[in-house]
């Protein structure tokens, strides 16, 4: 794949800041584009994310000129050379959103050029066979409908109240969370006012609760009306780490409340990004039962999953391409993820832009979920609406 030129542009994400968008352009005229999200709620191990500006200007000034008549193998040979041009463990001279908005365009252009869907390549790339889906022949989609903690500008401490649907096709998943999210918002609006349907930055209802178990008791109140009790889990990402004077053992005795109340399957870092111990217990105690997933904790860092597989941390974990900054990375991440025996959930981040590319990449995988947010929202609706076109097409 012999590059002719890489170009970036300033572009808006959901919450109204500056991002980054790459187009690629290969010798055979086979053009496409990427653009890279951003985390308000970031662990302190991600690589670190520069302002748009200057990756804008990283990409056209040094990238670009650099990639330009160069001929790759595959994608970890563009990686490799996009890592060795920053020459930084953190990716801090060129930004990891600049060198992720590269390796992503060329991955799609790269599967443009063969003629075959961007979920494929990948899956190529990681040596995922279907049978690694287990059940499902498909992520199953966690939806967070009720915005906490940083994300929204109420009362919860916790991030995101998630609904995770229980069922075989990935449209029936969105159905059952549409109907979910819709009556939610009715269940809301009759219990506290019009105001109660406000938006989050992922598309979750952002009222004020009487605590932080409320929504999860309106949640299953929907859920019986709407006669879907056994078509729905519940879980949560409790981002402990933005919580302000968070108690462990006050945090522990929540969870424990929430997994025997409402049955929660998941909790996604329930303590701090450095108390691998407290997250080892919890694990040790509940984990035949619950998925406890570490996002802060390990930033899809494959150093930080060691970490946390020697201390019995977690037994799912947090994918974010951004995080890591490369698509090649990322991968390694997925495979030692599995390598561990855990869950792999592929997730977005609060600050998004319309493309799709978690979708193909969870799907491509063989993710055992996708965090994609609400079903509202451009930003996030791109994800849903590209999940449904692979299974009805495949492309």
């Amino acid at each position: 794949m012999k590059i002719k030129s890489l170009t970036a542009r300033p572009i808006l994400d959901s919450r109204g800041q500056w991002t980054v968008e790459a187009t690629i352009t290969l010798k055979n005229g086979v053009r496409a584009t990427a653009s890279v999200p951003q985390g308000k709620s970031t662990g302190a191990s991600e690589a670190v994310a520069l302002p748009a500006i200057a990756v804008v200007r990283n990409i056209n000034n040094i990238i670009g000129p650099k990639l330009r008549n160069k001929e790759f193998e595959d994608q970890a040979a563009l990686d490799a050379f996009l890592n060795e041009l920053d020459g930084t463990f953190t990716k801090k001279k060129l930004g990891a959103n600049a060198i992720l908005a590269a390796s992503v365009a060329f991955l799609r252009a790269t599967a443009l050029a063969k003629d075959i869907p961007l979920w494929r390549l990948i899956r190529a790339n990681s040596g995922i066979t279907v049978s690694s889906y287990g059940a499902l022949a498909h992520p199953r989609l966690f939806i967070n409908v009720v915005n906490g903690g940083l994300h929204a500008g109420n009362n919860l401490d916790f991030q995101e109240y998630l609904i995770i649907p229980k069922c075989r096709t990935i449209k029936e998943s969105v159905e059952v969370g549409v109907a979910m999210y819709r009556g939610l918002g009715e269940a809301l609006a009759q219990a506290k006012g019009r105001g109660a349907k406000n938006l989050g930055d992922e598309g979750g209802y952002a009222p004020n609760f009487k605590d932080n178990l409320e929504p999860f008791h309106i949640l299953r109140a929907v859920a019986k009306k709407l006669k879907l009790t056994k078509k729905v889990d519940f879980g949560m990402d409790a981002a402990a780490t933005d919580i302000k004077k968070a108690d462990s053992k006050r945090l522990r005795a929540t969870y424990e409340k929430l997994i025997k109340q409402y049955g929660l399957i998941y909790i996604e870092d329930p303590f701090g990004e450095e108390d691998f111990l407290s997250f080892a217990a919890l694990n040790m105690h509940f984990g035949k039962k619950v998925r406890i997933a570490g996002d802060d904790l390990m930033t899809t860092n494959v150093r930080r999953m060691e970490r946390a597989h020697a201390e019995g941390s977690v037994n799912a974990v947090i994918i974010k391409p951004n995080q890591i900054g490369s698509v090649t990375e990322t991968l390694d991440a997925v495979r030692t993820a599995r390598k561990y025996g855990w869950a792999v959930i592929v997730s977005h981040r609060s600050g998004e832009t319309n493309d799709s590319f978690v979708a193909d990449f969870a799907y491509g995988v063989g993710a055992d979920g996708l965090k994609l947010g609400a079903p509202a929202r451009g930003e996030r609706i791109a994800k849903y609406n590209r999940l449904l076109e692979i299974e009805q097409n495949g492309k």
